[in-house]
């Protein structure tokens, strides 16, 4: 049997039991009412009195904090339930137009009256990536750099000026923090699968958001601040992401420019069979073929992207015989095992990386392209912390991906997939991925720039050329 088989979870059983069961504890009933005012404002102490603190700092005590609203979570998700959208809208609707993308909690509202655990958990890290923009926004209304880090952004005096430090502390509970939920990290890095995500936890993140909208107004009536959104970062160039040129391309104009319903087909009998798929995160999968299939571009790439994480750290787990650290989801390891790691030459041990050997070169400079160097697009920064306008996500970006992720659910089973490998849709996409060369890497970058530069210089038809007898005849 194949370890992505007999894997059940990738949380480590302390992560396991903080999101899956800590919130579960208390069976106390709490009344909405006590958390809401007549008019429908979010009466913050009612919240904040439920994060608890250590003796000995005064720091956040997360175990006890997510023990104590774990009912609040739960009396939350069941008032959302009870609204219909339209109450919802009129109730809420304005308070998110502080994020810049109001549509996308209304979306959530309706994924939660529903609780399908794939689509909440999609539903989760658009909206944490989202919230994160606006805060870094709000940032910036004192503050000069805003932080790379969500959980550097949570715990600075910016934020804490404009929303209090015990209105911060309960959102270090849910997200930035890797001792509290950090609901964000694991699902971005591909650890939780969908139904270790607790929907309460959705629906309080949407309600709190909502809340500091609130707050938020009140603080811009007071100062006389403008709030200014930055700019999405938009692709440029999309012709250098298309991965696959030349003796291909009229294959490619057919199948990546267009990924056509035979090939999705078969790439979804491709994710049950292969074996670089947790079978445990086959929904994220499913769903990501699914949401390409409709249109929803942002939705594909945000779902394959943990999920092309997740089968990674499965090869490099196995071919670096470290089968422990697949289930490191905790406090010291959460970011140890993520890409930069993976794709290094070298572990932390100084030993050489089994993984590029197995994946190969041009599969490496794909990963370094798309996701690691600083010229290229490096789509799993930008999405998750909410620098791309979901909206206008382009295609050309989603059927790189997903045609990349279908080479290597080919590659990586323990099946015989050579009926799959020489299909006539599958196999140009496996040509031309062996064949891929860096685009994004300084070098290749540098003899970019000497072709144009080149191509310039021809094209100047009146620059004077030196008279042969002028070159002087030197040897070497």
């Amino acid at each position: 049997m194949a370890l992505s088989d007999s894997v059940t979870t990738c949380l480590s059983p302390p992560v396991h039991y903080v999101i899956c069961k800590l919130g579960f504890e208390k069976e106390d009933i709490y009344d909405i009412k006590n958390i809401l005012s007549e008019n429908g404002e979010i009466q913050w102490q009612a919240v904040t009195k439920h994060v608890c603190y250590l003796e000995s700092d005064q720091s956040v005590d997360y175990i006890k904090s997510i023990r104590s609203l774990g009912p609040v979570c739960e009396s939350v998700n069941l008032y959302l339930k009870s609204l219909t959208k339209e109450q919802f809208v009129i109730q809420y609707a304005l308070w998110f137009h502080w994020t810049n993308y109001a549509e996308l909690f209304l979306e959530v509202f309706e994924v939660l009256q529903y609780s399908q655990t794939t689509e909440v958990a999609l539903g989760l890290m658009k909206l944490t990536s989202c919230m994160e923009r606006a805060l870094g926004d709000v940032y910036l209304l004192t503050g000069k750099e805003c932080p790379f880090l969500l959980r550097d952004l949570l715990a600075s005096e910016e934020l804490a000026v404009v929303f209090g430090q015990p209105v911060m502390n309960v959102l270090r509970v849910f997200i930035g923090s890797p001792y509290g939920l950090n609901l964000r990290n694991v699902l971005w890095h591909g650890f939780a699968s969908p139904q270790e995500i607790p929907a309460k936890y959705c629906a309080m993140l949407l309600f709190l958001t909502a809340g500091l909208g609130q707050l938020l107004q009140t603080y811009l009536l007071k100062t006389q601040c403008i709030l200014v959104h930055r700019p999405y970062m938009i692709f440029v160039s999309l012709e250098e992401l298309v991965v696959f040129p030349g003796k291909y391309l009229s294959v490619i104009k057919i199948l990546l420019c267009y990924l056509n319903h035979e090939t999705l087909s078969l790439a979804e009998e491709l994710v049950k069979l292969s074996s670089f798929v947790l079978k445990t995160m086959l929904p994220f999968w499913m769903a990501a073929l699914t949401a390409f299939k409709q249109n929803r571009y942002a939705d594909c790439v945000i779902l394959l992207l943990p999920q092309l994480e997740a089968g990674l750290r499965l090869l490099f787990t196995t071919t670096n015989k470290c089968p422990n650290r697949l289930l490191t989801a905790e406090v010291k390891f959460l970011s140890e095992v993520s890409y930069d790691l993976m794709l290094a030459k070298h572990l932390d041990n100084e030993e050489v990386n089994q993984l590029p050997v197995v994946l190969e070169e041009p599969a490496m400079e794909f990963l370094w392209d798309f996701l690691n160097h600083q010229e290229g697009p490096r789509i799993r920064d930008r999405l998750s912390h909410g620098e791309i306008n979901l909206e206008s996500f382009p295609k050309e970006v989603a059927n790189q991906i997903v045609a990349f992720a279908i080479t290597l659910l080919c590659r990586f089973s323990d099946e015989d997939m050579f009926a799959f490998k020489e299909h006539v849709v599958i196999k140009p996409l496996m040509n031309c991925a062996h064949c891929y060369r860096s685009r994004f890497h300084p070098i290749s970058r540098l003899k970019k720039q000497v072709l144009e530069c080149i191509k310039s210089v021809h094209s100047w038809p009146e620059l004077p050329t030196v008279p042969e007898e002028h070159i002087p005849m030197t040897k070497g």
